[in-house]
């Protein structure tokens, strides 16, 4: 493998295109060039960021020639050294990592979710994308506050990177088996039953506690949008694995980074708990001719965006009356 020479500083691109390479068999053991030198280049099985030619054919995989302006698919930020190898390595490595073949639909659903959480910053990085708005940071009047370190030991410092950016990445995969994709299995089970846990279908109901939901849920939404299906107002899901464990209810925000709830729980049960809770529920049972609710409720937030109840009947019955008031 070759990369930019020792002579040059390096950027995190080919830092992490090098460790993401390492991660498959062919490239395990691969002893590593840093060297724009034409003649080393053309004996090189694999070169990455420099050598001016992007052809996966001979692998090559520079990004700095004029005419380049490849992007991953269906984004538009253009692809540094990290991106390319990801590009076209990204499937097999995940698939290895999962026991899956490259063509599986888990393998093509990280292969994206990566790209987009990660691997796209790099690229937006090293082509001079902010991550901030320039004019706001101006306006700011913010400053670098400390130089930059002098001459070290490049190559050193390059493997060391490699691997530092390379652990940030498997974290991430390992992070998106093993908890992502579960979390993601079961709220999609809860999701296409929602109907059974109640007519309306926006109540979904979780089997246990702990699971990162809203990312998965604003994602079936956006899926089944153009069926013209409801959507989800209040989560439920247990407070623990215990067989008597308490329930929460809470609410569905606007969007994912939103703290303003699609419909909070009634402004009456604010701020209140326990018995006076239940006292708050059972007078307003009356007064509006319903049903009084389960006894057993502990608390409601003061914004309304969750409450709790000491069972999941009771916290059922939270919710669908929280859907008509």
């Amino acid at each position: 493998m070759t990369t930019r020479d020792s002579y040059g500083h390096f950027h995190a691109d080919e830092a992490l295109a090098v460790y993401l390479l390492r991660l498959l068999p062919t490239y395990a053991s691969s002893p590593l060039v840093r060297t724009r030198d034409p003649a080393q280049l053309e004996e090189c099985h694999t070169v990455v960021d420099v050598g001016g030619v992007y052809d996966a054919a001979i692998n090559r995989y520079d990004h700095h020639q004029r005419t380049f302006s490849t992007s991953f698919p269906k984004h538009e930020t253009k692809l540094s050294s990290a991106g390319l190898v990801y590009m076209h390595f990204g499937r097999a490595i995940i698939a290895q990592h999962m026991s899956l073949p490259e063509d599986h639909a888990d393998v093509d659903l990280l292969y994206e979710k990566l790209y987009t959480d990660f691997i796209e910053a790099i690229d937006a990085n090293d082509n001079g994308i902010s991550a901030y708005d320039p004019a706001a940071l101006s306006a700011a009047n913010l400053e670098k506050r400390f130089k930059d370190g002098g001459p070290q030991d490049e190559d050193s410092l390059f493997g060391r990177a490699s691997t530092l950016i390379g652990n940030v990445f498997a974290r991430k995969l390992h992070q998106a088996c093993n908890s992502w994709m579960p979390a993601r299995t079961t709220v999609g089970n809860a999701y296409k039953s929602r109907a059974d846990a109640h007519s309306s279908g926006r109540i979904l109901i979780l089997p246990q506690g702990g699971v990162p939901w809203k990312e998965h849920l604003y994602n079936f939404e956006q899926e089944a949008a153009a069926a013209g299906a409801e959507q989800v107002y209040y989560v439920l899901y247990p407070e623990s694995a215990a067989e008597d464990s308490k329930w929460r209810v809470q609410c569905v925000s606007e969007s994912e980074g939103s703290f303003v709830s699609r419909k909070p729980l009634p402004e009456a049960w604010r701020g209140v708990r326990d018995q006076d809770l239940d006292g708050v529920m059972a007078t307003e049972a009356e007064k509006s001719g319903q049903e009084k609710l389960p006894a057993g409720a502990i608390f409601v937030h003061a914004s309304g965006f969750i409450g709790g109840h000491k069972t999941k009947e009771g916290a059922m019955a939270m919710a669908i009356r929280s859907l008509d008031l």
